[in-house]
């Protein structure tokens, strides 16, 4: 297999918990982002904890005849790692589940840099919060694996890359420049960002077929002027 797609998810939060259950144009804010991802080339796997809560999230992608994997809380490294074991591919892309409007383009764009020799396939220059996607060759990942050890590195898988930019072959996909708008922001973090979110699947169909990053932030200033 050539390209391997891992969201990674749990119901522990902070600021929103649950974040990736709490209803998204009436489906659960995971299951909104997996039909999104569902026509990316390669296989779909969720990386979610052993935590017995989460079993709801490995149920529901398992559900949706999406694989699931469940390792260590703070060991998100080690979970893509056991992705990988299981379903071995060349390239690697990285999905957060609090990222329910991830352009399936930006994500290709990101394996198709890692197929074309890149390493690491950083998130586009002023990408809009929440859009994108970094992706990895598998040989990056298990190198990465072997020399991160601080708990953040664990944790955020790509930023060994960005500490030790000599040490990997980093290269970023382009946006249209309609799409560069750093100031967009369409993550989930907070009540008052589920809130914006919602807002703006209601405005237009994000869902199905998914709409692209030009696409987003023009119903996003449109929903939102001023």
């Amino acid at each position: 297999m050539q390209t391997l797609v891992v969201i990674q998810a749990r119901l522990a939060s902070t600021r929103l918990p649950g974040k990736a259950l709490l209803p998204l144009a009436g489906t659960p804010m995971l299951v909104f982002l997996l039909e999104r991802l569902r026509g990316l080339p390669g296989r779909l796997c969720l990386a979610t904890t052993c935590r017995p809560e989460d079993l709801a999230l490995a149920s529901l992608a398992r559900d949706l005849g999406v694989e699931a994997v469940q390792g260590e809380e703070d060991d998100v490294l080690a979970r893509f790692l056991q992705c990988l074991d299981r379903f071995p591919a060349q390239a690697v892309a990285r999905v957060t589940a609090d990222n329910p409007l991830t352009c399936p383009e930006l994500v290709e764009a990101a394996l198709r840099l890692v197929l074309d020799g890149a390493e690491h396939a950083g998130l586009p220059r002023d990408c809009p919060v929440g859009l994108g996607a970094d992706a990895f060759c598998a040989q990056a990942l298990r190198r990465m694996a072997l020399q991160a050890s601080s708990p953040d590195e664990r944790e955020h898988i790509n930023l060994h890359a960005l500490r030790h930019p000599s040490q990997y072959r980093t290269l970023r996909p382009t946006l249209p420049p309609a799409a560069r708008r750093p100031d967009v922001r369409l993550t989930v973090d907070t009540p008052e960002d589920l809130d914006r979110v919602r807002r703006l699947v209601a405005h237009c169909p994000a869902g199905t077929p998914p709409l692209g990053p030009e696409e987003l932030v023009a119903a996003h200033d449109q929903c939102f002027p001023g």
